[in-house]
């Protein structure tokens, strides 16, 4: 296999602009970088990384490389890639990307296996396709895999895959969806080597999934069908950490937003928060604007479709596109037609229009550019900082889903507020005694 599969080279320039633009707001994950380069704490290993290839991702990979990682970096999303960047981290930098946007299942998991092709002592996942495209392998269980995958798969021999998989000392997981599946890899005891769950850092998922997922989600939506959202019917499915973040970005753009959830803790939270809340079947027929965040199946279903009105706008912004079941909206329509960049229209037998966002996969990067470099910024300082941990401690560490040490967590959040010019207090010797004295406060 060739050592990349991009789009165009020819379009490097372009991508090396965007990467330096985008670096320019990430403060945190350069000073990593200085340090990376001069102390080498990843030397030696390869690192297999299936994330989305935006510019924020380039300067990740960039900081990994020099902190002497041999690197291959692929699509964890067929549509979330930027192929300028990924022109430019193959022809600026020299690191082997596999992506191209709007590519197919069959390429999407023959870049997979160029990750895994990579022979890598660790994993970076944002969905945890690359490790369970592994675990499967190893187990033998082909007909998880995509035929091609499969396919390749089996050539290779018993010892061979048995192998690969030995060579991982462990990985990292950047999304909610991504650790859902791992824990239950643990709970199953099939997972294999342990795994840091970048996504339950407190840098990260209290400011990516709120502010980045929120801001993009909507940047998204408007970018893919210029509607306006003030007066309009804005209804969020999930209100964990990114629907809490869209739906308070909805209605700051005047929506009037509807909550749906089954959780009745986030539910009452919603209801606290201001939000009207209500079961999806009966949002579905009040609904002008749908966008699901759950990480589940089939969030918007059949009889969901069969309730909404005519013109309605169904978008996800969940990992897979699976929360949105396209194939039953397809059974009850038409051939859909392509109205906008990124708006397929299905027309239902009694005459309404159902317009389905960036295929039903993620609309903050299918139609956007994703989070802004500026919150992404300390989610990929836990990324570099999870891998240097795990390079260090591996041998340490069960076959087991880890959070992010809370050392690590907050020194970003130090080092963060330090690039923004902002000063804290620091607790006196008497105010620390006071706080760890059960003797006093009478």
């Amino acid at each position: 296999m060739n050592n990349y599969d991009i789009k165009d080279i020819q379009l490097a320039e372009g991508g090396r602009r965007r990467i330096d633009w985008a670096e320019r707001e990430m403060p945190v994950l350069r000073s990593i970088r200085e340090r990376f380069k001069k102390e080498k704490p990843l030397k030696g290993l390869r690192l297999s990384c299936c994330l989305h290839v935006t510019t924020e991702t380039a300067n990740l990979m960039i900081t990994l490389q020099e902190g002497g990682a041999d690197i291959v970096l692929t699509a964890s999303n067929p549509l979330s890639t930027q192929d300028d960047v990924a022109a430019a981290l193959v022809s600026n930098y020299e690191i082997p990307v596999f992506a191209i946007k709007g590519e197919d299942k069959t390429t999407y998991f023959k870049h997979i296996r160029a990750a895994l092709e990579h022979k890598p002592h660790m994993t970076q996942d944002d969905g945890a396709d690359l490790v369970s495209s592994l675990f499967f392998i190893e187990m033998g269980r082909f007909e998880k895999l995509e035929p091609s995958l499969a396919e390749w798969a089996k050539a290779l021999g018993e010892d061979e895959r048995k192998q690969m998989l030995k060579n991982v000392i462990g990985g990292t997981e950047e999304t909610t969806t991504g650790v859902i599946r791992l824990k239950a890899m643990e709970a199953d005891k099939v997972l294999k080597f342990p795994v840091i769950a970048v996504n339950d850092a407190l840098t990260k998922h209290m400011f990516d999934n709120r502010y980045g997922t929120g801001q993009s989600t909507i940047d998204g939506i408007v970018r893919a069908t210029n509607v306006l959202l003030a007066g309009k019917i804005f209804v969020v499915a999930g209100y964990g950490w990114c629907g809490r973040g869209l739906a308070s970005r909805a209605r700051g753009m005047g929506a009037h937003v509807v909550v749906t959830e089954t959780d009745p803790m986030k539910a009452l939270e919603a209801v606290m928060d201001g939000f009207q809340v209500m079961p999806m079947l009966d949002a579905a027929k009040v609904g002008d604007i749908f966008c699901t965040v759950t990480g589940d199946i089939n969030v918007l279903d059949k009889h969901h479709f069969e309730a909404m009105k005519d013109g309605a706008l169904v978008a996800n912004s969940g990992h897979f596109n699976v929360e949105i079941n396209i194939p039953a909206l397809a059974e009850m329509s038409a051939e859909p037609n392509l109205v906008r960049p990124f708006v397929e229209q299905y027309v239902t037998k009694d005459g309404r229009k159902i317009n389905i966002l960036g295929q039903g996969r993620l609309i903050n990067l299918a139609s956007a550019e994703g989070h802004p470099a500026s919150v992404m910024d300390m989610s990929f300082a836990n990324q570099a900082l999870s891998a240097e941990y795990m390079a260090k401690n591996a041998d340490k560490l069960e076959k087991k889903v880890y959070s992010v040490p809370a050392k690590i967590d907050n020194e970003i959040a130090r080092l963060k507020l330090q690039a923004m010019g902002v000063s804290i207090d620091v607790l006196t010797d008497e105010q620390l005694h006071y706080l760890s004295s059960w003797e006093e406060g009478t």
